[in-house]
């Protein structure tokens, strides 16, 4: 009888090939010389993730991950238990250990699936379903700060034909609409890991052009990411290199519906909306600034949708770390809106302010401006830190106490309050000095999980802050936090 093969997971690359024993002699291991063959060694091997690789499959990659072990054949026992796995609660950290596209999932191929009962296949497509038609009616209202009844937000009518163009976009709606439901955590998982998978494999095959579907398809997966604070950005950076690669908009005229999935990339890519992120692609400075309204004279046609944000006020801080000053947010004119959208809107020009005169809390670089002789003689008094902190602060109190009536209206204002809240909430010894502050942080984040039964990213960005007023002395930034606890905090 012959001898079986032990898997080899530490040897040389030959012995891992043919599932033999290896015996981890270096240079080359003793197995190889006998059978005279090259022992093709033990380094690491790379595969471009996700970035600047110009051409094949991988185009626009920006970083090399360790290429993963040879496949097993489909099938064997321990497959299909790791299969049966993947619904536990550690999938989540699982999905995320190693960096950029490649996974712990993608280490391995698929298992092959068990025979499941009809009628069981029956009631899980039942339920997903159920979950699509509840993303669709109730759901989808998590993803926009302006209201429910904003005839721009035209997604709802365009996701069933989205979803014929992309396998994996159904699957992501169903996914959001999971984790949203406290009662359906390990089905979260099940439906994320598949939707994660399936995304990847169609954005590899989208070479030569980046369909809407795909596209909604992963803003809606960095949705789910921003939610949880799992990293999402490398799914921004994939869809990047095919964008910049074969074009914005793709063959055929430019449509609106495609603008506006652009505009939704811009704003998640935004400096300072996020913690835990080090880079920015400068996606909204570089191809959304600047925009002009198809109806210019329309004030609901200057905010756009998902943000809450007049155009004019996302141009300059996409420019945070880019030229942006304190003098650009002071002399924000301002735009057309409702007295709520006003109350909002400052809360986040002060925030900016606090963004560029504290943008080592950040980790944003402040370049060096030339002023032109017209700003040099011309003298601007601006508040003190404090003074703005109250002053961002009242805004989100006047909302959070409006909140009832702005619900009976179908708004989704507090949606949007994040970044304000958590721009304030950085300077530490302020709120450490007023703890009357730290409990309108505290109410205003509360209110919107009270509203909406859902607000885990708002109770990971509240313990952030929470930790930061105590620990601020002893580290560099919340980033530091954020990394050390493997988040990605989404603020917008």
């Amino acid at each position: 009888m012959s001898t079986p093969r032990n898997r080899s997971h530490d040897g040389c690359w030959t012995c891992k090939r043919i599932r033999r024993k290896c015996d981890q002699t270096h240079p080359a291991c003793l197995v190889c010389q006998r059978r005279a063959v090259k022992c093709e060694g033990y380094e690491i091997r790379l595969r471009w993730g996700s970035g600047i690789a110009s051409r094949g499959r991988f185009i626009g990659a920006c970083e090399p991950v360790e290429a993963s072990i040879p496949p097993r054949v489909k099938g064997r026992r321990r497959d299909l238990s790791r299969e049966r796995r993947r619904a536990s609660g550690t999938l989540c950290s699982e999905i995320y250990q190693s960096s950029g596209w490649l996974t712990l999932s993608q280490t391995n191929e698929p298992a092959t699936v068990p025979e499941v009962n009809p009628d069981i296949q029956s009631s899980a497509a039942d339920e997903k379903e159920r979950l699509f038609r509840e993303f669709l009616s109730s759901g989808i209202n998590v993803l926009h700060s302006t209201s429910v009844n904003d005839a721009r937000i035209n997604l709802k009518l365009r996701l069933p034909t989205l979803c014929v163009q992309s396998s994996s976009l159904y699957v992501i709606c169903v996914a959001l609409q999971a984790s949203m439901s406290p009662n359906l955590r390990s089905q979260f998982f099940e439906h994320f890991d598949v939707a994660l998978n399936l995304f990847r494999a169609e954005l590899s095959r989208n070479v030569t052009y980046l369909e809407d579907g795909t596209l909604t398809a992963g803003l809606l997966l960095c949705s789910i990411g921003l939610m949880h604070a799992m990293p999402w950005t490398m799914h921004l950076h994939g869809m990047y290199g095919i964008l910049q690669a074969h074009g914005l908009h793709g063959p055929g005229e430019q449509t609106e519906f495609r603008t506006h999935l652009l505009e939704v990339m811009g704003v998640m890519d935004l400096p300072t909306f996020t913690v835990g992120r080090s880079t920015s692609l400068g996606f909204w400075r570089r191809y959304c600034r600047g925009r002009v309204p198809s109806q210019p004279s329309s004030g609901d046609e200057e905010v756009e949708v998902v943000s809450g944000l007049p155009r004019s006020l996302l141009d300059i801080i996409s420019c945070i770390g880019e030229g942006a000053t304190e003098e650009h947010f002071w002399d924000w004119s301002g735009s057309p809106g409702s007295l709520s959208q006003h109350q909002l809107w400052e809360a986040y020009r002060l925030a900016g302010m606090l963004a560029v005169r504290h943008s080592e809390l950040l980790s944003v670089p402040q370049p060096q401006t030339m002023q032109t002789d017209k700003e040099a003689s011309r003298v601007v008094v601006l508040p003190s830190t404090a003074i703005i902190v109250s002053r961002v602060l009242s805004h989100l109190d006047a909302l959070r106490r409006a909140s009832p009536e702005e619900e009976a209206k179908g708004s989704l204002i507090l949606n949007a309050i994040k970044y304000p809240a958590f721009i304030a909430g950085l300077q530490a010894d302020i709120f450490n000095a007023h703890p009357e502050f730290k409990v309108v942080i505290r109410c205003c984040l509360s209110t919107y999980q009270h509203r909406h039964r859902f607000g885990e990213d708002f109770d990971l960005l509240l313990e952030v802050l929470e930790e930061w007023w105590v620990h601020h002395h002893e580290m560099t930034s919340p980033h530091q936090l954020a990394l050390g606890r493997e988040m990605e905090i989404g603020l917008l």
